[in-house]
């Protein structure tokens, strides 16, 4: 039975974890941003916890396409309050920053995961999670944030994702991170068209860079607007559908805003598939 071992939590992976998203950004794509109201943040928290979240992933810094970088300073601001309250629930907690600093600021504040969007290519962030038991979650993204979408370009995109997220396995490897801390996420939307994105989800497996973790998070996200034609707010039917296809192409970790619908539907298919529900 694979394990993912995320500081002092060991996860097991015998079915798809949960991952609630708790955005503390004025400008999220997804219009949850919660920025400025430490209250309102922990309660969110919370409520993804008693949906039935397995892990929580809080972001200080948004990287929908287009956005400005947000200074370091402004990101811990944002950051550690919440980060030190939730710390103190006994759960796995993700932090969702590429900045050296703000990672050794939220590992020492009780995170248990980093979660960056540039696959470890600093050496800085290498030298943090080196010196940590941390799970680390390494994303591929074509371009930065504010560029990204423009105009991605790949020969083949699942075989150039794939080699990305193999490198920075190796660099974590490299600087004694081992292999049950480690989870790879395509990065959907990150520098890529509708076409790479479809291409790449059909291409998921359990294996798709070896058998380390795989993290998928398409919730809300433009490309399920793009299939649906809905706006933001009226994606939750097609953000859970994404959901469980990714479940059962092999995803181990769902990064998700709606917890309890995305639960829902993972039990009715695991009652149906395997006879009991998850």
């Amino acid at each position: 039975m694979q394990k993912l071992r995320c500081g002092h939590f060991l996860l097991s992976l015998d079915r798809p974890l949960l991952m609630g998203i708790v955005n503390l950004t004025p400008d999220s794509f997804s219009g949850d941003g919660l920025v400025g109201d430490v209250d309102q943040a922990i309660r969110h928290a919370r409520q993804q916890l008693e949906a039935g979240a397995d892990i929580l992933d809080i972001g200080a810094e948004s990287s929908r396409p287009g956005a400005i970088p947000t200074p370091e300073s402004e990101e811990l601001r944002r950051l550690v309050p919440v980060l030190r309250e939730i710390s103190a629930w006994g759960v796995p907690i993700s932090v969702d920053t590429y900045k050296p600093v703000v990672m050794r600021a939220a590992l020492e504040s009780g995170a248990t995961m980093i979660n960056d969007i540039t696959g470890m290519t600093c050496p800085e962030s290498l030298a943090v999670v080196s010196g940590s038991d941390c799970a680390v979650c390494v994303m591929h993204m074509q371009g930065e944030p504010g560029t990204m979408q423009q105009s991605p370009v790949y020969g083949d995109v699942v075989s150039e994702v794939a080699a990305f997220l193999r490198a920075a396995v190796m660099r974590c490897r490299a600087v004694g991170v081992t292999d049950d801390r480690l989870v790879v996420d395509p990065g959907f939307g990150f520098g890529k068209t509708q076409d790479h994105n479809l291409a790449l989800f059909r291409a998921l497996s359990a294996d798709f860079v070896e058998d380390f973790a795989l993290l998928v998070g398409v919730s809300r996200k433009s490309m399920l607007g793009a299939i649906t034609g809905r706006p933001v707010a009226d994606r939750l039917a097609a953000s859970v559908a994404a959901a469980l296809i990714a479940a059962q192409k092999g995803a181990k970790i769902l990064r998700v805003h709606d917890v309890a619908a995305t639960k829902d539907a993972l039990a009715v298919w695991s009652a149906i598939d395997k006879g009991s529900p998850l």
